[in-house]
């Protein structure tokens, strides 16, 4: 290589280096810029109009009405994460909080512990993680809920400790139903993976009071989703923390009628909540097979939902034998389940 090609090529590299110091020397100055101008009134503005963008009228559509199960499952951390950005720059806006609340809730369920729940038994400490994975997640999302209802009542959250639930309870008007509904979901999920947790089980009482205002003031809410909670609540719980197996079959009745038999989640908690212990396979196997047969396009509202739980319901109904005592199993001995499947049939 000649002199002057040397020349040649070291003054390129020179300039290609001083043109990537320039890049980074701007982008630290934007990021510089931001930070600086997060308390401007004209960011502040800018932050709202996107907030309120997010999380207005049809927003939530964008996941619970996609049929692809994956495709969500790989976005929502990413949302949840961005809606948490959001809310660090915006703490009181009322839409950001139910949003990132309601998704920490809502991912924690359908994306890590139904898929805990269904890993073989050869992957029990990947399941047992897994499970504390989702309770801290319902916790999250659980505490944002909270803080929102906080803001609007101060002292809610503390409410039933100091014995003042029923004065709060009674404050709450219709809009208030869904921070209600996702934050007594977000803790009796977790409840439900920690029994043995004494601070989550006394909140039980506290999480009854409210999902019971939630539907005297909206009980029409989600199309049956209380009624579906209810199914839940009501045939899981012993009787000293709430539960009622006659009020069961009511719920579930109304869950129904609620959702037009759209929805194919009330017959999948039918069948785990009440025909397991039971042991009732007959009633368990109709119920599943109810849900199946419901056409998910049939309600887009609630596309996604119906396909995962048509999804579980096939799920359960392949592994029926690790639910009965009756059926004659045909479960490998080593253990090797078919584990669950976002993807297409």
């Amino acid at each position: 290589m000649t002199s002057q090609c040397l020349n040649e090529y070291y003054l390129t590299k020179k300039q290609k280096m001083k043109n990537i110091h320039n890049l980074f020397l701007r982008l630290t100055v934007c990021l510089f810029s931001i930070t600086l101008l997060a308390g401007c009134s004209i960011n502040k503005l800018a932050i709202k109009a996107v907030s309120d963008a997010l999380t207005g009228s049809g927003s939530s559509d964008v996941f619970t009405g996609d049929p692809d199960p994956a495709l969500v499952g790989d976005a929502l951390p990413f949302a949840i994460k961005m809606y948490e950005a959001l809310l660090a720059q915006n703490p009181d806006h009322q839409g950001l909080i139910l949003t990132t609340g309601s998704l920490f809730v809502m991912y924690a369920n359908a994306f890590v512990q139904t898929p805990a729940e269904m890993l073989p038994p050869s992957r029990y400490n990947d399941k047992i993680n897994e499970l504390k994975r989702a309770k801290d997640l319902y916790l999250r999302g659980a505490d944002i809920l909270y803080s929102g209802l906080d803001k609007k009542y101060p002292g809610f959250s503390g409410a039933y400790r100091a014995g003042k639930i029923d004065s709060y309870m009674a404050k709450t008007v219709k809009a208030d139903v869904p921070y209600l509904y996702w934050a007594a979901a977000g803790v009796l999920s977790a409840y439900s993976l920690d029994s043995f947790n004494m601070d989550l089980g006394v909140r039980v009482p506290e999480l009854k009071a409210m999902i019971e205002r939630a539907y005297a003031l909206d009980p029409d809410f989600n199309s049956g989703a209380l009624d579906d909670f209810f199914i839940i609540f009501y045939s899981s719980l012993p009787e000293s923390l709430g539960g009622d197996k006659s009020l069961v079959d009511e719920h579930f009745n109304m869950a129904v009628e609620k959702s037009r038999g759209l929805s194919a989640s009330p017959y999948v908690s039918y069948a785990k909540s009440v025909c397991i212990p039971a042991q009732d396979y007959a009633g368990f196997k109709e119920k599943l097979e109810a849900a199946i047969a419901i056409n998910p396009d049939d309600d887009p509202s609630i596309r996604l939902m119906n396909v995962l739980s048509i999804k579980k319901a096939r799920y359960l109904l392949d592994n029926a034998s690790s639910f009965f005592i009756t059926l004659d199993s045909d479960t490998p001995d080593n253990g090797d389940w078919p584990e669950w499947d976002y993807g297409d049939e």
